[in-house]
């Protein structure tokens, strides 16, 4: 059974940072084009970042350009999302997400087929 699992949520005043992890059990992230989501109530699923396999080519939402910043670790089977300079419109819940072979990874959900639980990302002072 694939299990896509998320950490590193919290709350962080603006203008600071937070690093988004991925893990996973059943499933080799490595060979995955993999894509994080953000989600707020009573709006729907954003894509912010992904990263294409097998050739790692990535794409982000414009209002997180420049400060978000999608990566691999090969070793650990896991994938991060570094972002910095946080506003408080970041605030939402962070999914990753995970398919197959894709050439120009996607920002669209129906885009993968596997998705972890969530973490919560606020943004205030």
């Amino acid at each position: 059974q694939v299990q896509l699992v998320e950490s590193g949520g919290g709350l962080v005043q603006p203008g600071g940072s937070l690093r988004l992890s991925c893990t996973s059990s059943g499933f080799n992230l490595n060979v995955a084009s993999i894509a994080w989501f953000r989600q707020v109530p009573e709006k729907e699923r954003e894509g912010v970042e992904c990263l294409s396999s097998p050739e790692p080519m990535s794409k982000s939402t414009g209002s997180v350009e420049e400060r978000f910043t999608i990566s691999r670790d090969y070793a650990k089977n896991a994938v991060y999302l570094q972002m910095v300079n946080l506003k408080p419109e970041d605030t939402g819940v962070y999914y990753c997400a995970a398919g197959g072979f894709m050439q120009y990874c996607s920002l669209v959900d129906t885009s993968y087929q596997y998705w972890g639980q969530g973490t919560q990302v606020t943004v205030s002072s």
